[in-house]
């Protein structure tokens, strides 16, 4: 209670020496002002001016009221944890690309999907005309069969001779001649049998089925038109889900990559340009062998499972690659940090609701928080919005709760500029 008392004090008498001064100083103003004009000759006028002059400063100290409070935003330090992240474009591309094309000659008779449809494997997609490669199977059939008949013939003469030669009936080389004779026929039946192969995959070629599961795009050929071998593509099927995404980063991250994909896997979302749905998430599933040496940049790869096909091949998006977290981090919104010359400075509020300037060393920011490296303490107060009106030493009236959430609310200058 004393030393309160005595604070007291000396801050009345402190008071009372600034309040004489400054009466001194009006006192001073009027005796120039009246030796100027040429009053100065006349002493009793001067001196009633004077204590004229210092009523009038006395009056007008009196009556200049106190500065108000300046009404600001405020928000406590806080100790967090925060994510260690990469940000790329990356470009969409299709898991897997399929260019249908014909493997024997013939009309296209059928198209059995439209355009830009999802088909599943296994789905008939075109038909060609089969007409000519069942006449070429059946011609194959028949000359099976007929030779066949041959082969049967020929086998039972030569085990007749073979007999005969057993008996001392015939000659060797006759007998030799139609066992020759008879494994010359096999060959042939084993001919038409491979034939009738060949002729039976020719015919199922002239129905075309979907590889994989995708999306068809535009149809290069309509019904009615010449296909041939190894011509252009028919349809491109495109395997939209699950999709990849290909993006690039510094090659100074390569190690710190490394390390947290052995660890685990490492997440990977992509923000989709003009669309205010929420993110895509996936893996990082492929780093490439080398770093380019024109851009020091080494190229990755995620793998996203693309269930509502947002993601389109040829897509470019933001990608944000999360390694890890630092945990025991203090942060601070990044609005409330204000440049200076000698570098960040924040504006930190004391018990007495006055406001005092700090500076800091400031890190890196994430989601609309800055990392704060030097210079705060996590539970301190600072202001968040409205510095601009701030000096050193000014009183401030807060808006909201220090506990209160930030998260998405922007400067009042931010705000009048949009």
């Amino acid at each position: 209670m004393g030393n309160a008392q005595g604070r007291c004090h000396v801050r009345y008498t402190k008071n009372r020496v600034l309040a004489m001064m400054q009466r001194f100083a009006c006192y001073v103003k009027g005796i120039s002002l009246f030796t100027s004009t040429g009053l100065g000759r006349f002493p009793l006028v001067a001196f009633l001016v004077a204590l004229a002059g210092i009523a009038g400063c006395a009056k007008q100290e009196a009556a200049r009221p106190p500065r108000p409070a300046v009404p600001v935003v405020i928000g406590s330090v806080v100790r967090k944890a925060v994510p260690l992240e990469l940000s790329a474009i990356g470009n969409v591309e299709a898991y897997s690309t399929v260019s249908i094309k014909a493997q024997v000659p013939g009309e296209l008779l059928d198209v059995h999907f439209k355009e830009g449809d999802t088909v599943h494997k296994g789905q008939l997609l075109l038909t060609i005309d089969p007409r000519p490669y069942q006449a070429a199977l059946a011609q194959s059939q028949a000359a099976l069969a007929r030779d066949k008949a041959m082969a049967v013939n020929t086998r039972a003469q030569a085990q007749r001779y073979q007999k005969l030669l057993g008996a001392g009936i015939t000659a060797p080389q006759e007998a030799e001649s139609y066992t020759s004779a008879a494994n010359a026929a096999d060959a042939v039946v084993a001919a038409d049998e491979a034939a009738i192969q060949t002729a039976q995959i020719n015919l199922d070629f002239c129905q075309i089925y979907s590889p994989i599961n995708g999306r068809t795009g535009a149809l290069m050929l309509k019904p009615g038109n010449l296909v041939k071998v190894a011509d252009v593509p028919i349809v491109v099927i495109n395997q939209v889900s699950p999709i990849f995404v290909n993006f690039t980063v510094p090659g100074q991250f390569l190690p710190d990559i490394r390390k947290f994909m052995a660890a685990g896997t490492i997440p990977v979302a992509a923000t989709l340009p003009n669309d205010s749905g929420p993110n895509e998430h996936g893996t990082l599933t492929f780093v490439d062998n080398n770093v380019d040496l024109t851009t020091g940049t080494i190229h990755l790869r995620a793998t996203f499972a693309n269930a509502q096909n947002r993601l389109w091949p040829g897509l470019y998006v933001s990608v944000l690659l999360t390694l890890s977290k630092e945990t025991n981090s203090i942060v601070i919104p990044s609005h409330a940090i204000i440049p200076a010359q000698k570098g960040p400075i924040v504006y930190v509020v004391k018990p007495d609701n006055t406001v005092e300037v700090r500076s800091i060393v400031s890190g890196r920011a994430v989601e609309g928080e800055t990392i704060v490296e030097q210079g705060l303490q996590p539970g301190e107060t600072i202001v968040v919005d409205g510095q601009v009106a701030l000096a050193p030493g000014m009183k401030i009236q807060a808006k909201n709760s220090p506990g209160d959430s930030l998260a998405g609310q922007q400067p009042a200058a931010e705000n009048q500029t949009h």
